[in-house]
């Protein structure tokens, strides 16, 4: 079996023609190198330089196997450079999840940094709610995800803050409170909502209906939809009214009207959320440069 020491060792007598000059290049005394080309002779059962008074060249064989040693070692070195920026986590892939919301806060700033700093890396980004990126997660088809706690049943992932919003009134721009004064929660209680699925995504869930009870009232939900996008569209098309992330106030910002609620007790946090275990080092990549922030 020949190893990548003697192809080293092959190649540099066989691009110098001279084994004294082929030994300074590999910072080796020349009766080794003569004994290490003879074992290879031997090994492949065939000459590979032709000798006279001096080096004269190559074999047919010697000529054969150059070519293949090269590529060999080319391959070599690709393969151990692959690795090691694989383990400094400098390439792979990094499927991300996050819910609708997430893009109008830190995270784009945090995707573009990873980006221009791990530019070899696969950053894979599906929009999903909380509750389905917790499913992905235990099917091993996200790394990690931006979600809104609480997660129910997550006693096998770990959760890091990330980010922080509060809540807004959403309201259609034809309807009649968004032309005046601003508006009470209480004002809305006789308003069809169009709201998000508690399954979907429990906490943020819990905050719109606490919201309400504060304000006296539950809230008539005429439709719920899958996605914050989706919610804000049916507003857009007068279908109801609904509480939403603050952060998305420019969506479809000619159709809708929005109006900040006191983010004293509207604010809600975002996670990062990963499973437990050890990490790719991609992955660990990200995570540091996703540490908490607030906003």
């Amino acid at each position: 079996m020949i190893d990548l020491r003697q192809l080293r060792q092959f190649v540099a007598v066989a691009e110098e023609l001279h084994f004294h000059r082929a030994a300074a290049r590999l910072h080796m005394s020349q009766p080794p190198l003569t004994a290490a080309i003879r074992k290879l002779e031997d090994d492949v059962g065939s000459a590979l330089i032709l000798r006279g008074n001096r080096t004269l060249g190559l074999t047919a064989a010697g000529q054969v196997l150059l070519a293949e040693a090269r590529l060999t070692l080319q391959q070599a070195d690709h393969a151990l450079l692959a690795t090691r920026e694989a383990a400094a986590g400098r390439t792979g892939t990094v499927r991300l999840g996050y819910v609708g919301s997430a893009l109008y806060g830190r995270l784009p700033q945090v995707i573009r940094a990873f980006r221009g700093s791990h530019p070899h890396v696969r950053l894979e980004l599906i929009e999903a709610t909380s509750s389905r990126q917790i499913t992905l997660l235990r099917e091993q088809r996200l790394e990690a995800g931006v979600v809104i706690p609480p997660v129910v049943e997550a006693g096998d992932m770990h959760l890091q803050d990330f980010d922080t919003d509060h809540l807004a009134i959403a309201l259609p721009r034809a309807h009649r409170m968004a032309q005046g004064a601003p508006v009470a929660l209480a004002a809305l209680a006789d308003e069809p909502f169009v709201l998000w699925p508690a399954r979907e995504g429990q906490g943020f869930h819990a905050q719109v209906i606490r919201l309400c009870a504060a304000a006296g009232f539950v809230p008539q939900v005429v439709q719920e939809a899958h996605g914050m996008h989706a919610v804000l569209s049916l507003v857009a098309v007068e279908a109801g009214i609904a509480i939403v992330p603050a952060s998305m106030q420019g969506f479809r910002g000619q159709e809708v009207h929005y109006q900040p609620i006191d983010p004293a007790v509207s604010r809600f946090p975002l996670q990062l959320c990963t499973r437990h275990g050890g990490q790719a080092p991609a992955l660990a990549a990200f995570l540091r440069m996703a540490g908490p922030a607030t906003r």
